[in-house]
């Protein structure tokens, strides 16, 4: 289990986001060096955990239980077969592209050493948006994306450092419920009737996620 590559983004015009100034910083490209990366503080204030990568739309992205989002090159590789092209390391927004990990089955709360001091935590899931269907250009692509039901994990710092390609990612903490990544996006997406199941997670729910799942509960 590692890291194939490390990726970020600068804000670029783009007519597919509602952010202020009709900015994006989706297309991410592989960094050259190792990237610092942080707890960059609330959502709304704080954008990415790495250093150099941008957030066009801070209201909804970034902030610390969206600190890093990470999808798993075997998932981008079935998304190649399924729409017939390329798709590069951080083609779907993605700063840490991994491989030998799965991802989707990952638990909330889940910790992960990346390297020689980074430590993650998962944290939340990603939910497609316009900006990622435009970014793509695939026709039906929220639709798509969410009936397949991998959606990669967002991930909060837990202790800070340094991130490369190459770096050996280990699992050192998996919580005692079994929310994963895939549980919760069905859940929060295409099967609401989930969210009962997914109560058990208790603290390592996303507070939004906490308050939905009260008022699923009455």
């Amino acid at each position: 289990m590692r890291v194939l590559s490390v990726n970020i983004g600068s804000l670029l015009p783009s007519a597919d986001t509602g952010a202020p100034g009709g900015l994006t910083a989706i297309a991410k490209r592989p960094a050259a060096g190792p990237v610092r990366v942080s707890a960059p503080g609330p959502k709304g204030v704080g954008g990415s955990g790495l250093a150099g990568d941008a957030i066009g739309d801070q209201r909804h992205h970034g902030g610390d239980e969206q600190a890093v989002y990470a999808f798993a090159r075997e998932d981008l590789d079935g998304w190649e077969r399924e729409l017939g092209r390329e798709l590069a390391p951080g083609a779907f927004g993605e700063n840490l592209t991994t491989t030998g990990l799965p991802v989707n089955e990952a638990r909330l709360g889940e910790r992960w050493r990346v390297g020689d001091s980074l430590v993650l935590q998962v944290s939340s899931v990603r939910i497609p948006c316009r900006t990622f269907a435009g970014h793509l250009g695939e026709k039906g692509w929220v639709k798509r994306f969410t009936h397949a039901a991998a959606p990669g994990p967002y991930l909060r710092v837990v202790e800070p450092g340094e991130v490369r390609a190459g770096d050996a990612i280990e699992v050192v903490h998996r919580p005692g419920h079994d929310v994963t990544v895939s549980l919760l996006f069905r859940a929060l997406t295409t099967a609401p009737e989930l969210l009962e199941r997914v109560a058990v997670a208790g603290d390592d729910l996303p507070g939004d996620v906490r308050e939905r799942v009260r008022r699923h509960l009455g």
